[in-house]
């Protein structure tokens, strides 16, 4: 039989890993497996609509990506000029809400795959035994999720990837955890191990170089009941602690990182846990700190990260979900705190909650309020997505105290966006004069505050002052103005020649997958002022 065309598509969304499962698809369909052409595009190329297509893959990240994911669903229904049979759906926002997908009329007769390519090909992909769909005779071969990723697919697109020169690969699939904000038990199922590291490490480099670093996109991985035969897997692979990769004649620092994060409720159990991970060249060392009521077991587990030797910590913070702002700030500061007393290096990065089911970021958490998470979306565009465990930029970002913190998330944008000018400069009388205004708010005017504030979009924010109700809350309303024609390039300017770069942050592969730096409403970007 003739080579077949096979396009594989990712939505032109930014993120930082390479499609892993578009890489799998890859090796089922090229050399390594049914010899057909394979062609890998990033986003609508429309340099592909000179051919023809016998199938075309589509993956799906973040939920709330839902826009982007849509337009590369309507660009591969133009390439194969309707015949929707011919497109395939899959990944994680389509196996999390594939009722959204499957309501579009216009993707009828696509398929939409939930969850893993764990059965036989033909099975997997829902082929059509009876039409002679293509491959629908594969009923016995290997999964696709077994496949070896192909990584020569990354050289036909132009865009790279932050973390790209490492293995990708998985010890153990789901999670013993069935949190109510997580996709991963929709997505994955049950805690179990996957087949030999080993194997899968030293095929990637049989077939593509060996690479820098080892990415583990296990969810829960010290949940293994073979934790340490896994940790003994990385060391003989030429990750322990100290470990460099020898390439073309130069030498780089080798790194090991649990991406998805470590548990804290086990880790805290057993300092034996750290000392296992020590035996890595972990870094840096990943722990989720989800709310308040964590902080027992995370701080056990940093102390015990301290004692076993990792010095470069990162967590994820969620917040948006039962959380309050109270919340998160206390989270943030525990890791100032920690910082200074262990001498030891923590970076945070705040995740804004969004149910899984979502196809935007719409979502606002019963203690918050839609100005405060655009607040808090702009202190993060200043940051990079960061939260410096360095006490002095820590405070200039999120402020002192809670109570400062509180009235950062409800201050007018323009004084957030513009904080050298506001903070520093010649507008800091116009800041004070607010700061005397809203100190004199009681609390319930606050939250009626944050509440007006919420129920208009931003372009629209100066209009409230004159329907507001009481002259306290009609001069705190009054600092919500929109710029006066020339103000804003004037502020600019300035914070142009008085910018305070933030250069306390983690190495660009160490950041993470979304940081909610481009969410609904994102002013333009600009320098880091913050």
């Amino acid at each position: 039989m003739a080579a077949k065309r096979i396009l594989l598509i990712e939505p032109g969304y930014k993120n930082k890993y390479p499609p892993l499962g578009l890489m799998k698809l890859a090796s089922y369909h090229g050399a390594y497996g049914k010899r057909d052409y394979v062609r890998f595009v990033k986003g609508e190329d429309t340099d592909v609509l000179a051919y023809h297509w016998d199938r075309v893959y589509v993956t799906s990240l973040f939920s709330f990506e839902f826009d982007r994911i849509a337009r590369s669903i309507d660009f591969a229904l133009t390439v194969v000029n309707g015949q929707s049979h011919k497109v395939f759906v899959g990944g994680i926002a389509a196996s999390l809400m594939p009722e959204r997908f499957q309501a579009e009329s216009r993707w009828s007769g696509v398929r939409f795959i939930r969850g893993l390519l764990t059965q036989a090909p033909a099975q997997a992909l829902q082929l059509d035994s009876f039409s002679g769909e293509l491959y629908s005779d594969d009923i016995d071969g290997p999964s696709i999720e077994d496949e070896i990723p192909d990584y020569s697919i990354l050289d036909q697109i132009d865009y790279k990837y932050p973390v790209r020169d490492g293995y990708f690969v998985y010890a153990s699939r789901g999670c013993i955890r069935t949190c109510g904000f997580c996709g991963v038990p929709k997505l994955e199922g049950p805690q179990r191990d996957t087949k030999s590291l080993s194997g899968i490490v030293r095929e990637i480099e049989r077939r593509h170089g060996p690479k820098k670093d080892l990415i583990l996109m296990d969810n829960n991985v010290v949940a293994s009941p073979r934790f340490s035969e896994i940790i003994d897997e990385i060391v003989d692979l030429g990750f322990g602690a100290g470990a460099r990769l020898e390439r073309n004649g130069r030498s780089y620092a080798r790194r090991v990182d649990f991406n998805q994060g470590v548990d804290a409720r086990i880790l805290s159990k057993d300092p034996q846990f750290l000392k296992e991970l020590a035996r890595s060249a972990i870094k840096p060392l990943r722990i989720a700190f989800d709310h308040l009521g964590l902080r027992k077991p995370y701080e056990t587990s940093i102390r015990y990260a301290h004692d076993a030797g990792l010095f470069d910590l990162s967590n994820y913070m969620l917040y948006n979900f039962h959380d309050s702002p109270a919340d998160l700030y206390a989270r943030m500061h525990l890791n100032v705190e920690l910082n200074e007393e262990l001498s030891i290096r923590i970076f945070s990065f705040p995740m804004r909650y969004q149910p899984t089911n979502l196809p935007d970021r719409s979502h606002v958490g019963e203690k918050w309020s839609r100005y405060e998470l655009r607040s808090m979306q702009l202190i993060l565009q200043a940051t990079h997505g960061v939260v410096s465990g360095e006490p002095e930029f820590f405070r200039i970002a999120f402020g002192s105290s809670v109570a400062e913190f509180e009235e950062l998330l409800l201050r007018p944008h323009r004084f957030i966006f513009n904080r050298q000018w506001y903070e520093r400069g010649p507008g800091k009388p116009e800041l004070d004069e607010y700061r005397t205004a809203i100190e004199s708010l009681p609390t319930d005017s606050r939250r009626l505050l944050a509440s007006k504030l919420s129920s208009v979009e931003p372009r629209f924010i100066g209009s409230l002052s004159a329907a507001a109700d009481s002259a306290s809350m009609r001069t705190i309303l009054s600092f919500y103005r929109p710029f006066q024609r020339g103000e804003e390039q004037k502020i600019w300017a300035y914070q142009r020649l008085h910018p305070r770069i933030m250069t306390d942050r983690p190495a660009e592969d160490e950041m993470v997958e979304d940081a909610d730096l481009a969410g609904d409403e994102a002013p333009p970007k600009r320098e880091s002022v913050a």
